[in-house]
């Protein structure tokens, strides 16, 4: 079947009437494989989905928007290209949902690096969508959020953040502003630090799987 993004799937070993889902989204650089590597140490109940971003870097290579590069070496972010994205996640959803018997308010969001800051753009500008995010080596990214997002009712989305304390890719401080800016907001959530650098250790993967049992 072709939906708008190329996905893998696990269906759940314990199938219900509908079951909960998770959309896994890669960081810069990757594909949907890399994520998808522990969908087998994820809860046997959910579908578990790992999309494909949308721009070919070439080599098996994908993005989500574009990073570039000013002569100072300065980084800049696409927004409207991550504006299209936080669009296209969103009828990606609205396509599983039609295809596949998912429970629509259970749907969860695991986002590495670029993945997690588009998690934060879909769930932030659409939460009625989404019951939890877990952003892992992220941050929220303001100018990809939809004009009007801080009038939404957050009241039923749970996040969890993690980010390492020797980061090199994206600064933990950015992280630690994400931290204050959902408590701004009033959404439930809960952030950890890990002395690790731009990765997912041992311990974030068993601490977000804990508490992802704890939020289905």
């Amino acid at each position: 079947m072709n939906l708008s993004l190329e996905y893998l799937i696990r269906a759940p070993k314990i199938k219900k009437d509908s079951n909960p889902l998770l959309l896994l989204l890669h960081g810069y650089g990757s594909n949907e494989a890399d994520l998808f590597s522990f969908a087998s140490e994820l809860p046997e109940d959910y579908y578990v989905v790992s999309a494909r971003a949308p721009y070919d870097l070439q080599y098996g290579s994908y993005a989500w928007y574009a990073i570039n590069f000013d002569a100072d070496e300065n980084k800049f972010s696409d927004h409207e290209q991550a504006k299209v994205s936080r669009d296209l996640i969103g009828t990606f959803i609205n396509e599983l949902l039609e295809n596949y018997p998912i429970d629509a308010t259970n749907i969860t969001l695991i986002g590495f690096s670029q993945g997690a800051i588009l998690s934060y753009g879909v769930a932030l500008s659409d939460p009625q969508k989404i019951k939890n995010v877990i952003g892992l080596s992220g941050y929220v990214s303001e100018p990809i959020l939809k004009a009007g997002f801080e009038n939404n009712d957050f009241s039923t989305l749970g996040i969890f953040a993690s980010h390492g304390t020797v980061d090199q890719v994206i600064p933990v401080e950015w992280a630690r502003k994400s931290d204050v800016f959902l408590t701004q907001l009033g959404i439930t959530h809960t952030y950890k630090e890990y002395p690790i650098g731009h990765g997912i250790s041992p311990q974030v993967f068993f601490d977000f799987k804990n508490w992802l049992q704890a939020h289905s």
